[in-house]
């Protein structure tokens, strides 16, 4: 390997200092680009002399210039523009018309190559900065993409301020490993863990059955700026994703960030204003004295009725979640350049109350890209994003002490008082660990971010010619950033003082994480007069992580103080990840006149994660597609276009840090320090978890490219999954981590895409998608179990051959040969997705539906509220209207014999986003170009028989089988702005 790596770099160096040799050009042509819609003109366009490489780029005013050869051929190509081929002329104007059906759009192909939609061989979704943010304010990156590309499972982890969000493309890839996808901006290879703030100390969410700590913190996505993406693309398995390697099993998500163009300053100003509240309110029980002595005992209805009397009963959902949380986006943007430099400069600044008072979430975005011609052969592009944010989140979820607000709060009846006094002091609340309006106001649950984006990328043109080309390109990039958790639990609180807790918690973490890739492509296109092209690609990468966490725990606090040394005992933990990733790639396209494209490419990577840091592991892929609309033979007269396509791929996901080794705990034995062998044997011949996928697909348009439809069908096969198998315990050890199963996933995906009217003053564009997947567990080499959840009794998963890996068991009648009852499965039946456009003059309407059909949550939050008798249906009678009981108490009476009633469909209908703006009329001269106003909203509407506030959730996060467990989450919200944008 490392004499292939030398080979590699000695051709670099020495094609980088060749002589450079440009073909003469016949004739200067110069023109401007529009656009068909309103006649300005169109920036960033492309205009390629067709057959060779030779081609520029507009301004901002959409103007061009170009050497061409006598006759030649101009294709014009803009992105969300239908690509357009024009005779050469002196003085051009081409007017562009909207790509609605995306045909013109061009997608990644490789690490360093792209291809337009119509020649692409897979389904790569791509999201435009207008679908992710032009209809409302976002308030994370990974938030904008609910509903807006087919193949995805989008979950919200918590409804805390900040994110917490979990994405699943085509299924899961991995029963103990992450299912997320791996994302890169500009070339940079982002971090997007989720890590823990130490909350367990107080909450033993840990204990009791549970699988891991449920602190549900975000996830690092969250810190990029919507509002500076420009385009977004997604791979959604390995046929697509395979040239990413031991990194893609998951899928890859393509960020391309706004960048400037040739022309004087355009600066943007905009400005959103809302409010949020509760999504779905549940109300609360209806008491009477008889309810009451039934649930609390004859000697709480005095209690209930001086209340009464005294028009005290609290409607404590109100209390907690009521809070209408101010929103803000401020946001500025300049752009522009010479033709040699240009730049983009965008800032943010974001502050967003939560619905619980005390929550909330601060951020500032400094962005700044620069592109800079250095010669005429060799360009420079640079990245530079700074994030600072701040989230408060609360202290919800599962925990096994009582104390966190959410159980607290279902514990609690109307009568109870709980609200401070004159002077500030808190009463306890007789009927929990604690009193969560106490919890809620004197507690501290932040996280800090200060992060670091860095990339550069640089591409010398080190031959061209009218047939061919060769370009080195190199690019580079740095993610770093430093996190910091506070968690403070002061000795006032209820569990916290006389005895009831460890009088005083101050947990503090920090976090430092520094990802930096660098890779190197050599890149060789060739034309020939047949119409047959070549696009020939190879290239190193260099990737490296390094993330050093320590929290320290201190309890026994001194009075109000929250340092860690004003304590009576301190506790710290370190958990350092240190990878090393290399890899190669080769990749060959051919392209025979746009009529049929094919391509073979393999990727190898080794990495310090796997058992033997220097074996390589290969990952291959092939596609193919036919434009049958360009043969001869096929006149049809009613489709305008027709592809066939298929696609396999192979991808990795890499063994968790560490699993290779046998860790050694630390030990105190009589005063001296020890090492133990921890409980999980490492296994030294660990290697990734393996996917393969192969799609196949049609896409055809019709009635002058008005409609466009495709449809994919795949199946991908997850093999050497990676599980804890049992060992004897004799051995000194219980667990060990074997590559043990097989998984696949089948899957299909619809589109549909209408231009339905596009007049002058009129337009209405719709977009359709359907999508679904099936999981089974195809191999399993150790005994089928049950993860994911608290108990079998309570709901759990279950991992079985022949069986798929998302099935909801519990207990019940009629038990299969475990002794246990499939009440459900987590994966939906089918997601779709509706979005309308219509533009009428100056008026802008936009709204996206979503549509989850099937699917079933474990939901624990119902139970904690019937075990309280709060339950909001405690007393409707339709669960099982013979028996006569009312809902909760049928469903404690089944509790321990049969799981059912807290297994409930998590399928909604929901109105994700809505916006209606104006472009006012211009009375401000040139000074101003534009004024918009609007109005939009996130969540409006929403329709789902879930029985809690909202059937998306995840109480473990995203890591694993954990979607569709809830125990008294963060509940979700729903958003109201008011938008301003000038432009000048």
């Amino acid at each position: 390997m490392k004499k292939h790596y030398s080979m590699m770099w000695l051709m670099a160096i020495l094609l980088t200092f060749a002589v450079l040799s440009v073909h003469a050009q016949g004739v200067e042509i110069q023109g401007t680009v529009t656009s068909g819609a309103d006649g300005e003109g169109l920036p960033g366009t492309t205009v390629l002399e067709k057959g060779t490489t030779n081609g520029t780029i507009t301004d901002l005013d959409g103007k061009f210039r170009l050497n061409v050869a006598q006759g030649a051929i101009i294709v014009v190509t803009s992105v969300g523009y239908k690509t357009v081929e024009v005779s050469a002329s002196a003085n051009m104007t081409v007017s562009l018309e909207e790509d609605v059906t995306k045909l013109s759009e061009v997608v990644v192909s490789g690490l360093a190559s792209s291809v337009k939609r119509s020649n692409l061989a897979n389904s790569v979704a791509s999201i435009s900065s207008k679908e992710l943010t032009s209809m409302s304010n976002q308030s994370t990156m990974d938030g904008a993409l609910y509903g807006k590309f087919k193949g995805a499972n989008i979950v919200s982890n918590s409804g805390a301020p900040g994110g917490g969000i979990s994405m699943k493309l085509r299924g899961l890839t991995s029963i103990n490993g992450s299912n997320e996808p791996l994302y890169i901006i500009d070339g940079i290879y982002l971090d997007n863990s989720s890590i823990s703030a130490g909350l367990n100390v107080v909450s033993a969410a840990a204990g009791g059955g549970s699988q891991s700590n449920q602190d549900n913190p975000s996830n690092r996505i969250a810190d990029i700026d919507p509002e500076d993406i420009e385009s977004i693309e997604i791979l959604k398995g390995a046929s697509a994703a395979a040239i990413y390697g031991s990194r893609a099993s998951g899928g890859v998500v393509i960020i391309t960030t706004k960048r400037g163009s040739e022309g004087k300053t355009s600066v943007t100003f905009s400005q959103a204003l809302g409010v949020t509240q509760m999504l779905n309110p549940l109300g609360t029980r209806q008491w009477d004295a008889a309810k009451v002595e039934a649930a609390f005992g004859a000697g709480e209805v005095a209690n209930f009725q001086a209340a009464q009397a005294a028009g005290t009963l609290r409607d404590y959902e109100n209390e907690l979640y009521g809070n209408k949380g101010l929103l803000s986006t401020s946001r500025i943007t300049a752009t522009g350049g010479t033709e040699r430099t240009s730049y983009f400069l965008g800032v943010t600044r974001k502050d967003d109350e939560g619905i619980v008072k005390n929550t909330g979430y601060e951020k500032t975005s400094i962005r700044l890209n620069l592109d800079q011609k250095v010669a005429d052969w060799l360009t420079l592009n640079a990245s530079t994003n700074y994030i600072n944010s701040s989230a408060d989140r609360g202290f919800f979820n599962n925990d096994n002490s009582g104390t966190t607000m959410g159980v607290a709060f279902v514990a609690t009846p109307s009568w109870a008082q709980l609200l401070p006094d004159a002077n500030g002091n808190y009463p306890n609340n007789p009927y929990a660990a604690s009193n969560f309006l106490q919890t809620r106001d004197l507690i501290t649950n932040n996280e800090t971010v200060n992060r670091f984006l860095v990339g550069g990328k640089l591409t010398a043109r080190l031959l061209q010619r009218n047939n061919q080309s060769l370009r080195l390109t190199a690019n580079g990039g740095i993610d770093q950033y430093t996190l910091s958790t506070t968690a403070l639990f002061p000795n006032s609180l209820q569990f916290q003082k006389n005895g009831n807790g460890l009088n005083g918690v101050s947990v503090q973490g920090t976090t430092v994480t520094q990802n930096s890739n660098y890779s190197f492509f050599l890149v060789h296109d060739y034309f020939l007069s047949s119409g047959l092209s070549f696009t020939t690609q190879a290239g190193l990468t260099f990737i490296d992580f390094d993330q050093n966490n320590i929290i320290a725990t201190a309890t026994n606090m001194n009075g109000s103080q929250t340092n860690l040394d004003q304590s009576g005992s301190v506790s710290v933990a370190q958990n350092r990840i240190i990878q090393k990733d290399r890899g190669f790639f080769i990749q060959e396209e051919i392209n025979f006149n746009d009529m049929i494209i094919g391509t073979l490419g393999v990727r190898g990577d080794k990495s310090t994660n796997n058992g033997d840091v220097n074996e390589l592991y290969y990952y291959p892929k092939g596609a193919l597609a036919v434009n049958i609309h360009k043969f001869g033979f096929w006149n049809t007269g009613f489709l305008e276009t027709t592809k066939v396509r298929a696609a396999y791929g192979e991808a990795g996901n890499f063994a968790v840090f560490g699993d290779k080794f046998s860790a050694l705990n630390s030990i105190n034995i009589d005063g001296s320090g020890g090492l133990v062998i921890a409980n999980l044997r490492g296994n030294d011949a660990i290697g990734p978890e393996r996917q393969s996928e192969f799609e196949t697909g049609i896409d055809f348009s019709f009635l002058g490219g008005k409609i466009a439809i495709d449809a994919t069908y795949y199946i991908k096969k997850v093999d050497d999954l990676l599980l804890r198998s049992q060992v004897p315990s004799s051995t000194g050890q219980t667990t060990a981590v074997v590559n043990a199963a097989t998984m696949e996933n089948k899957g299909l995906e619809i589109g549909l895409t209408m231009n339905l009217v596009n007049k002058e003053d009129l337009k209405w564009s719709s977009t359709t998608q359907f999508w679904n997947n099936r999981s089974k567990v195809t191999r399993l080499d150790i005994p089928s179990y049950t993860t994911g959840g608290f108990a079998d009794f309570l709901g759990q998963f279950r991992i079985k051959e022949g069986h798929s890996p998302t099935e909801i068991i519990g207990v019940g009648d009629n038990p299969d040969e475990d002794g246990l009852v499939v009440f459900g499965d987590a994966q939906p039946d089918f997601q779709m997705s509706f979005l309308n456009s219509v533009t009428y003059k100056k008026l802008e309407f936009m709204m996206l539906w979503h549509w989850k059909q099937g699917g079933e949550n474990i939901n624990l939050s119902a139970l904690l509220s019937d075990l309280s008798g709060t339950s909001p249906d405690f007393d409707k009678i339709d669960l099982d209207p013979e028996s006569n009981l009312g809902n909760g108490d049928y469903r404690l009476s089944q509790l321990g014999a049969n799981t059912g009633p807290y297994i409930e469909n998590a399928g909604y209908m929901r109105m994700r986003e809505v916006a209606l703006y104006y472009t006012l009329p211009n009375f401000f001269g040139d000074a101003v170009k534009s004024i918009k106003i609007g109005a939009s909203g996130n969540n409006l509407i929403n329709f789902f028989e879930y029985r809690s506030y909202d059937p998306e959730v995840s109480n473990f996060g995203g890591q694993g089988l954990s979607t569709g467990v809830e125990v008294t989450p963060f509940p979700s919200s729903k958003r109201y702005n008011f938008h301003i944008i000038a432009k000048f």
